[in-house]
Order: C-alpha cells, then sequence, then structure tokens
C-alpha cells in the first residue's frame, strides 16, 4: 500500500507546484490584473491539496526507506528537507502574502521581489522534486540509469 500512496502522492505535489509556477510565470507574462489577483487568490487554496500530498510523499517515502543504504534512497533522503525548508520557509509564505497582496491590489515593488523569490524557489523545488521522481523511478527498476 505504501508504494502505491507514494507513486500517486508525489508526483501529483509535483504536479500542483508545476501548475502553480506555470500559472504565475503565464498570467504575469500575458494576463491582466484580474488575471493575475485570480491566480494569485486560486494559489492558497490549492495548498490544502499540494501539503497533504507532500506529507504523504514524505512519510511513505521515509517509511519504505527505513535505513537503507542504497545511494539513490540516500540521495533522496537528503534532498527532502531542502525540499520542505523551502516549502515552509519560502513558499507558503511567498503564496499567502502574494494572495494578500493581489486582493489589495497593491502590486508594487515588494510584490513582484516576492514573486521573483517564489518562481526561483520553485523553480529549485521543481528541479528536487524531480531529481527524487527520477531517482524513485530507477529504485523501482521502471528507469535505468545512464551508463
Amino acid at each position: 500500500m505504501l508504494p502505491g500512496v507514494h507513486r500517486i502522492a508525489g508526483p501529483a505535489a509535483f504536479v500542483i507546484i508545476l501548475a502553480f509556477w506555470c500559472a504565475t510565470a503565464s498570467v504575469e507574462l500575458v494576463g491582466s490584473a484580474a488575471a493575475v489577483v485570480a491566480v494569485k487568490q486560486a494559489i492558497p487554496w490549492g495548498l490544502l491539496v499540494l501539503v497533504p500530498a507532500l506529507a504523504l510523499t514524505g512519510a511513505t517515502g521515509f517509511a519504505m526507506a527505513r535505513r537503507s543504504a542504497d545511494p539513490l534512497v540516500q540521495a533522496k533522503r537528503r534532498r527532502m528537507p531542502v525540499i520542505a525548508g523551502i516549502g515552509v520557509i519560502v513558499l507558503v509564505p511567498s503564496a499567502l502574502y502574494l494572495a494578500a497582496a493581489a486582493g489589495r491590489d497593491d502590486f508594487g515593488a515588494a510584490f513582484y521581489a516576492v514573486q521573483a523569490v517564489e518562481l526561483v524557489a520553485g523553480a529549485i523545488n521543481l528541479t528536487l522534486m524531480g531529481r527524487n521522481i527520477r531517482d524513485g523511478l530507477r529504485l523501482t527498476g521502471r528507469l535505468r540509469a545512464r551508463s
């Protein structure tokens, strides 16, 4: 059961973060102010799905890994605190701040500075999560390592 939950929760969390990132980037490039507000205010609601997906991913991953000495497991284990830290320290507070600021139509320098930090942190998390997914696929034999 753990592998099944992990196999669903991990990619779901990745896709949700990717959707947040793409929505933010695209609405800033081609969207109206109203579209920016809509996206920024929708993202905190998405956290209600994302946070449990991330928690399930971490919990099932640690439970399956136990005390494994496999280098791929160790790499995934080292990335997880970084992913969680970026999420808790940067991404969640940024999303909440940006939603509140957008709701006030406050699109000043602070808004764009926080949004830039959010986009960079999101890209880092997506990269680290992508590497965890890749290593998980290698662990299960669904993806071969490069020779």
